[in-house]
């Protein structure tokens, strides 16, 4: 490495941040860059370790050490060669991916974990300013063309790959513009949407073709995709959120999370808003669901200044150490505080929803609650919950965000109309070693066909799922594979 005892001599440290003060009063991130000094002595704190586990924990097997090295070399060129070897998109995951890998990191065992995610930002920005980041396709095309429905995390990796690979692609998404939970899900204070734009138009420099206001299945057949491509890859992720069917759920001001970011996104973006306006302002807002959609929402709900914001989870907190079912180096499940959590938040643990109340105008006015403790196994696995006795009591609210996640699409439009088949949950059924569905030619990848997941994992499919789309179309393939710990083949 550059400096074998850089962990020694320097500490952790992450670029500064703008006052929660400041920062709630506009939309744009809100995070900084490091001084050169100080990225030179995070990429320094690398150390030289015989079995670089970070890999093992990145869903893409990303190569850091080598990239860290590059860094402390100053050689940004080398460095951005190396991190878009198995990343297709560092600027996405530079910001919004919760590091797995960092959790990996061998320093994190006894020290603070190297500053892997935000290295990997500063890389793409430096490249993308020095000039390095142009159009990868061939000129020589091989005549092979794929449909990919989806513009999500998954549905770009599958294009971009396969553009690589020299085939001709159509990206179809149902929005107004390509980016799926990236554009319409990420808060702009998160990810600004001038990110993706640059990223899409070198995309269609690629040659990649979107074609928005497009859903397949319903706007056009999937019989014509069959016929009018040579493979079709369905990236539409697991949207469908989870309800809550409590007495009271008709009430007004009860919404799904993603329907509440989704129009901040647009009204951020100047797209028209077309549903009835879900706003925070001036109200008593509660949060159900204490993931990262849930701490969107609450960043989101400070800065439509929200009267108050309460976030609940069912489960009791968690440790603020590594429990032992999750030990090195597992990503585990410990007490964390976001940016919007800082903000300002009532966070309630071990709570449970029992009813939503209304006013005489039938809209939403508290939540009768209770508290639960829970016994769990030593996988930390939920066993059974115990309401406390005489904990209900009423907490006031006018606006209600419904943030417990997602489960896989129902089976219609698109799915029913190729003939997939699906599993008991919903998922499109896929090996992961073709990611092949039962209809030949066609694909799946992303949380379609793994369910919910993170950012970095739907690109790890979508690059894997590729490979196999280019052997199948071509007998044979170049795109590379991780199939082993920092190995491509």
């Amino acid at each position: 490495m550059g400096n074998i005892t850089g962990f020694k001599q320097f500490e952790r440290a992450l670029p500064a941040k703008e006052a929660p003060q400041v920062r709630t009063t506009n939309y744009q991130e809100f995070i900084g860059l490091y001084p050169p000094e100080a990225l030179h002595q995070q990429a320094a704190r690398c150390m030289n370790c015989g079995i670089p586990f970070c890999h093992s924990g990145c869903p893409l097997g990303n190569i850091i050490p080598e990239f860290n090295e590059a860094v402390y070399r100053q050689d940004w060129e080398d460095a951005y060669q190396i991190l878009t070897t198995t990343n297709n998109f560092p600027e996405f995951t530079g910001r919004i991916c919760p590091a797995p890998c960092e959790s990996a990191c061998v320093l994190s065992i006894h020290s603070t974990p190297v500053a892997i995610e935000e290295i990997e930002k500063h890389i793409i920005e430096i490249a993308f300013e020095k000039g390095y980041v142009h159009p990868t396709a061939p000129v020589l095309k091989t005549g092979k063309t794929v449909a990919v429905v989806g513009s999500g995390p998954a549905g770009l990796a599958v294009a971009a790959q396969l553009a690589k690979a020299g085939h001709t692609v159509t990206v179809f998404e149902r929005d107004e513009q390509p980016g799926g939970l990236l554009r319409y899900g990420v808060p702009d204070f998160k990810l600004e949407k001038w990110v993706i734009d640059r990223r899409i138009e070198l995309m269609e420099k690629d040659g990649i073709t979107f074609r928005c206001n497009v859903e397949v299945g319903r706007d056009l057949p999937a019989a014509e995709l069959q016929r009018t491509f040579d493979a079709v890859v369905l990236a539409g992720g697991a949207i469908a959120p989870r309800d809550l069917p409590l007495p009271g759920r008709e009430l007004a001001g009860i919404h799904y999370a993603m329907d509440y970011l989704g129009q901040q996104n647009r009204r951020v973006s100047n797209i028209p808003v077309k549903d009835a306006d879900i706003l925070a302002t001036d109200k008593h807002v509660v949060v159900i669901g204490s993931g990262d959609t849930g701490s969107d929402c609450v960043g989101t709900a400070n800065r439509q200044q929200a009267t108050a914001v309460a976030q609940f989870a069912l489960m009791n907190q968690p440790s603020n150490e590594r429990p032992a079912h999750t030990p090195w180096p597992h990503y585990p499940t410990v007490f964390r505080t976001s940016s919007s959590h800082e903000e300002g938040c009532q966070r309630h643990w071990g709570i449970s929803t029992k009813a939503f109340l209304g006013d005489e105008n039938g809209h939403v006015r508290a939540l009768q609650v209770s508290d639960v403790t829970w016994e769990t196994d030593a996988m930390g696995r939920r066993l059974t919950s115990e309401e406390v006795p005489n904990s209900t009591r009423e907490i006031p609210c006018e606006l209600v965000l419904l943030a417990m996640g997602f489960h896989a699409n129902p089976y219609e439009g698109v799915l029913a109309q190729l003939g997939v088949t699906v599993e008991k949950n919903g998922l499109v059924q896929a090996p992961e070693t073709t990611y092949q569905t039962n209809v030949p030619g066609v694909f799946v990848a992303g949380d379609m066909r793994r369910g919910q997941s993170l950012v970095v994992w739907a690109i790890s499919e979508g690059r894997e799922a590729a490979r196999q789309i280019d052997l199948f179309l071509m007998g044979q393939t170049a795109l590379p594979s991780k199939n082993a710990v920092g190995m491509f083949a």
